[in-house]
């Protein structure tokens, strides 16, 4: 009873989202009739293109992933070869907070053949210590801790990966834990040879402020949803760090991870595509990652990770222009534009005109509508990720102030980014002070 209930709410924000959207594009329409100063026209159509368009990718995401999820229910029963060797690599630099907690989490996997590598990246506490207090060699599983001078993430990444053991690489960021049947789950996807890489759900594990709540959210409906849409074309754009597993000799085609980007796993993600692989995503292999606690600490990750994509869309902007040659890279090249500049400049931008437009024109319900919209689409996208990864439905209740007090921060850090990539300003890591909440 109880589930048809949650469905039917579904249906119903969806059928008000329809409605809501018709008098949006009603009042705009009757704007442009109206006025004949061509800012306000040019104006209007910039805005009902992003809106449609913003319209079309929502659409699109949740219908794909519905296909994928249908597609995935009905594939349940599957065996697992426990003969592959994973090698799972934890590169870690100043994480004694948290280090011990990830790698028991890691110890426990219902996985027998595991190879757990922890390379230390020239960290000056108490890292390395804590974790060869849990070195052991049982045969079938080991664990084992490497150390060499810091030199960035992918670099210790490759160092660890070209002293591994196993044909499947499972790398995981040492602030997460990971669920028991994480590699369990990941190991499944290779039977299909074309695959060559698979990531993992990511989840807030710190969800006890307001602002970790706003990025539980935003990672089950802002990535995962993105990602399960994504898997239904096997063209998922970025394997998490705090969870991502690859073929070896995939990565070895690519040259490993590049180390000339801030977004290593993104860099690589595109490498293996544009080789002709299939990058999938499994929604119940699930990492719990330390989200950060403050709003400084939260731009500087998410100006790292803006600048990062940037460089990796740089890089390898040939492919923005092969559609008929290489149309799936292609696409996927654009819609990572689309997600890290288009969107945060005109979400900006459209703010900024609705606020001039409803004072100039006396049409203050359209700007109530524009954001009423904006919002039911959000709670349309978290009350369907919220279903389907059974988590608490009263995280939708912050979908209503999402987009306002999250997603303008979040855009107007990508703008600062976008600006200071554009001009080559030099950047560091801006490696963010654990809490230990993974413990």
């Amino acid at each position: 009873m109880v589930d048809i209930i949650k469905k039917i709410l579904f249906i119903a924000i969806m059928v008000g989202a329809l409605v809501i959207t018709y008098f949006s594009v009603n009042y705009l329409q009757t704007i442009y009739i109206a006025t004949t100063n061509t800012f306000i026209r040019f104006g209007v159509i910039l805005i009902f293109v992003f809106t449609l368009l913003i319209i079309i990718r929502y659409l699109l995401l949740i219908f794909f992933s519905m296909i994928k999820t249908i597609q995935r229910s009905a594939d349940e029963n599957f065996h697992v070869s426990k003969k592959d060797i994973v090698s799972i690599i934890v590169p870690c630099f100043n994480e004694e907070q948290v280090i011990l907690a990830s790698l028991k989490s890691i110890m426990d996997q219902t996985y027998p053949n595991i190879e757990i590598i922890v390379i230390d990246d020239g960290s000056t506490d108490r890292t390395y210590a804590l974790a060869q207090s849990l070195i052991f060699d049982d045969g079938h599983r080991s664990l084992k801790v490497l150390s060499k001078k810091n030199g960035g993430k992918s670099r210790a990444l490759n160092y660890a990966i070209q002293r591994s053991r196993g044909n499947l690489i499972c790398s995981v960021d040492a602030d997460s834990k990971l669920d028991k049947y994480a590699i369990e789950l990941l190991v499944q996807h290779f039977k299909d040879p074309k695959v060559a890489a698979i990531a993992g759900s990511v989840n807030v594990i710190n969800t006890d402020s307001f602002i970790t709540k706003l990025q539980a959210l935003e990672y089950i409906q802002g990535l995962n949803m993105v990602k399960n849409g994504q898997a239904f074309l096997k063209l998922v754009n970025i394997i998490p760090g705090p969870l991502g597993m690859f073929r070896k000799n995939a990565m070895k085609e690519v040259g490993y991870y590049a180390h000339d980007t801030f977004a290593e796993d993104c860099d690589i993600t595109l490498a293996l595509i544009a080789r002709g692989y299939k990058v999938d995503f499994e929604p119940d292999a699930i990492s719990y990652t330390e989200a950060p606690e403050n709003l400084l600490d939260l731009i500087k990750q998410r100006y790292r990770w803006t600048r990062g994509i940037l460089q990796a869309i740089r890089k390898n902007r040939k492919y923005l222009w092969t559609l008929k040659k290489r149309a799936s890279l292609s696409l996927v090249m654009w819609y990572m534009l689309f997600e890290s500049v288009f969107w945060p400049f005109m979400q900006i931008w459209g703010d900024i005109f609705m606020i001039y437009l409803a004072l100039s024109t006396g049409t203050s319900q359209l700007l109530f509508f524009w954001w009423i919209m904006f919002t039911v689409l959000d709670i349309i996208g978290a009350v369907y990720c919220l279903l389907i990864t059974k988590e608490d439905l009263k995280l939708a209740w912050y979908s209503t102030i999402y987009r306002l007090a999250f997603i303008t921060v979040i855009n107007i850090a990508k703008i600062f980014a976008t600006i200071e990539e554009w001009f080559n300003i030099e950047m560091g890591w801006g490696k963010l002070e654990r809490k230990g909440r993974v413990g």
